[in-house]
């Protein structure tokens, strides 16, 4: 008899509660709509190069993810990528030859590399934004049909929601076996035998899943499963995506215009 995979409510809850925080009107939009809309604005964002395009792409992003999710949430999520963004800002200055902006010792900081900085820096907050924006409030099974329906690759879209789905059974499995560790007096050190049983751990979990994934496909051949995605969803394209559609791209549109003059 093939046990049943248990559902995983830790991302599903976190889904959920993105999307309920989510405005009516983005709940409402199609979800290739958001899909496409996020990758055309990273795309367009990426090639600005004028400094008054690339903080009115951020000052959109903000705003749109600002309407998205509370405050907290926002920056709790930014917090990595902000702490990156720190380092470029405090190393490319000194690193990029151009004309000095200051000197700190033998080091010389040049307005090159600090205008490099500010626009990496523009650039990867504008494009993180909008994907918090668009995508991360969309629930994770909805977006894998959407890639779907976008032609994605078929192969593709079966291991993004494997993925998502038996993630954290996967995060359970390597808890379990820490427990396990940590049952029998296993203190981690900077030493040979640690390393070694951190292969080990990383090897059972390898086997672990491994025997789990051939479980799971069991499980599903016997309900019928031929190796192809049957979309059950109703994903129609209304008017109103239309005109959403038509927004985004007068915003892009005038990205490119502001970033010419």
């Amino acid at each position: 008899m093939v046990a049943q995979p248990r559902e995983a409510p830790v991302s599903r809850a976190l889904t959920a509660s993105l999307e309920h925080a989510a405005p009516a009107w983005l709940r409402a939009c199609d979800p290739r709509l958001r899909i496409v809309a996020a990758v055309l604005f990273a795309v367009v964002t990426v090639g600005l190069h004028q400094f008054t395009a690339l903080l009115a792409a951020f000052g959109v992003a903000l705003a749109l993810a600002l309407t998205a999710g509370p405050l907290p949430q926002l920056l709790r999520r930014a917090a990595p990528l902000e702490g990156f963004m720190l380092l470029l800002l405090l190393s490319l200055p000194f690193t990029v030859p151009g004309h000095t902006w200051f000197e700190l010792g033998p080091l010389a900081a040049s307005h090159e590399g600090l205008s490099l900085a500010l626009s990496i820096v523009l650039k990867a907050g504008a494009v993180a934004l909008m994907l918090f924006a668009l995508l991360a409030t969309l629930d994770m099974v909805v977006f894998g049909h959407a890639l779907a329906r976008l032609r994605v690759p078929e192969r593709l879209v079966h291991l993004f929601l494997f993925t998502v789905r038996y993630l954290d059974l996967l995060q359970d499995e390597y808890r379990r076996l820490r427990l396990a560790m940590r049952a029998r007096a296993f203190v981690p050190r900077s030493d040979r035998h640690t390393w070694r049983s951190f292969g080990w751990l990383i090897g059972m979990l390898l086997v672990r899943s491994l025997e789990r994934s051939q479980r799971i496909l069991a499980a599903m051949k016997c309900r019928g499963f031929d190796g192809r995605l049957y979309l059950l969803d109703r994903q129609r394209w209304r008017g109103s995506d239309s005109g959403w559609a038509a927004v985004m791209g007068l915003l892009l549109g005038g990205l490119l215009w502001l970033d010419r003059l």
